[in-house]
């Protein structure tokens, strides 16, 4: 049996109207997605389709993680509908950061709630600095690779260069495991101990490293070097 179509639905189900009335906090993950789709395809309205897609993926977050192109294949969705999910999502990731921009940058938790979101999303690991002024307020994060991390990409010239650039008084080194499993592998304790022997030289504060990973069972999505007291 057919589903209705959403103006076919009561105004007060109907997703912008509800949002309109009664603010986004009021919405279902489905229903602010359906916003962005605006149509469905037959036999399922835009709703419907959005609980497929976050069914499909198993939560928004595995629904961000998706690529434009990979967006683009799925039923209902289309290359247009695949850019305007991913400038939503590329939004509320800004947003995350514009709010943590004058906040003391010095917990590894702070640094997930800044860059989790995206780094999570990523299938290939990525390699970023978290530059600092004086008072651990950011200044800037810039991406050094994207790629399977090796010892000669994360080359500590290559680290340090944004900080010396921007005049960095700090910074934390930040990638992801694709894999969720955070926990840190031989090549990442070596990156770690180059870059602080490093960063002594230079005379610029090198605060963590932060590996990125998920949630699992209650595991902390995250491993900080210097949580760990290896830093």
């Amino acid at each position: 049996m057919a589903s209705l179509r959403i103006h076919e639905l009561p105004a007060e189900d109907r997703p912008r109207e509800k949002l309109a009335a009664r603010g986004a906090e009021a919405l279902t993950d489905g229903e602010l997605i359906a916003i962005l789709l605006r149509t469905g395809i037959p036999g399922s309205n835009a709703v419907e389709v959005a609980r497929q897609l976050l069914e499909k993926y198993g939560s928004l977050g595995g629904l961000a993680r998706c690529s434009v192109p990979e967006l683009s294949k799925i039923k209902g969705v289309g290359p247009a509908k695949a850019v305007q999910l991913a400038a939503a999502f590329g939004l509320a990731t800004r947003l995350a950061r514009e709010s943590l921009a004058r906040r003391k940058m010095d917990s590894p938790e702070l640094i997930y709630d800044l860059l989790g979101t995206e780094l999570r999303g990523l299938h290939r690991e990525s390699l970023r600095v978290v530059l600092l002024d004086t008072k651990l307020q950011l200044l800037r994060v810039e991406e050094i690779s994207l790629g399977s991390i090796n010892e000669s990409v994360a080359h500590p010239r290559e680290i340090f260069r944004p900080a010396l650039i921007h005049s960095a008084y700090a910074l934390i080194v930040v990638h992801n495991h694709p894999s969720g499993d955070p926990a840190p592998s031989e090549a990442d304790r070596r990156l770690t101990v180059r870059l602080s022997e490093a960063a002594q030289l230079l005379q610029i504060r090198f605060l963590d490293h932060v590996i990125i990973g998920t949630p699992d069972n209650g595991r902390t999505p995250w491993f900080s070097f210097r949580a760990a007291g290896i830093l």
